[in-house]
């Protein structure tokens, strides 16, 4: 029996970690959807594009060829061929993806990418900042994971030191409350939690503790499904 699992929520909540999570547990695909606007952002940079130029960024995204290759519990991100897991989330990357986020029609595009990748017969676990309210309105299970800023951008720090980039915790929170602001206010599909969804607050969670908490709500919707069938 298949599900889709849509989990949202601001950077630094632990969306793609505990995503990964749900999705091993479960048994099904995992789509990385800020991956695909992180790539984008990657290719405008590396092709000159300017990122206030939303025509030019919208024949990228045309011809966006982005590939997620599993990995052991990760997944590696292929563009063009070449293996950009780690390029995408250097600190230039993370503080200009939302301003490539912002454009309707470079959405509308990536859209496409999207709905063909959560086409899976397993199912899917897919998450982002609108895929409960738009990628996946239809989802069996949606999330919304919350935490602190000033936890959000600890998590962000300590994940950017262990990659080996260097950076400074006070300025990761400037630029994490700036992305915040960007991803609430724009116009096409802002960050907001869906009508139907669980709010999961992860600020005094572990990684592994919220994850069980999303996974237990995906095994007891499956339950619900498989008694329903049956009378």
């Amino acid at each position: 029996m298949t599900i889709k699992v849509a989990i949202d929520g601001p950077a630094g909540a632990g969306k793609s970690t505990i995503a990964k999570h749900v999705a091993k547990q479960l048994g099904i695909p995992y789509v990385d959807t800020g991956a695909i606007y992180r790539s984008l952002a990657w290719q405008a940079i590396n092709a000159n594009t300017p990122l206030d130029d939303e025509n030019s960024l919208v024949q990228l995204a045309e011809s966006l060829d982005i590939l997620f290759i599993p990995d052991g519990d990760s997944q590696r991100v292929i563009v063009r061929g070449i293996d950009i897991t780690h390029a995408i989330r250097e600190p230039e990357i993370s503080n200009k993806v939302s301003l490539v986020a912002t454009y309707p029609q470079v959405r509308k595009e990536l859209l496409t990418i999207q709905t063909t990748l959560s086409q899976s017969a397993l199912g899917v676990v897919m998450d982002g900042r609108d895929i409960g309210t738009s990628i996946l309105p239809d989802a069996d299970v949606k999330i919304f994971l919350t935490a602190t800023v000033e936890v959000r951008a600890r998590r962000r720090f300590e994940e950017m030191k262990r990659q080996g980039f260097d950076v400074e915790l006070e300025k990761v929170l400037l630029e994490l409350e700036a992305r915040d602001q960007a991803d609430k206010q724009r116009k096409a599909s802002p960050l907001r939690m869906a009508d139907d969804a669980v709010a999961l607050d992860t600020s005094l969670l572990t990684i592994e503790e919220a994850s069980a908490m999303v996974a237990a709500l995906c095994e007891v919707r499956l339950r619900t499904r498989r008694y329903n069938k049956f009378i």
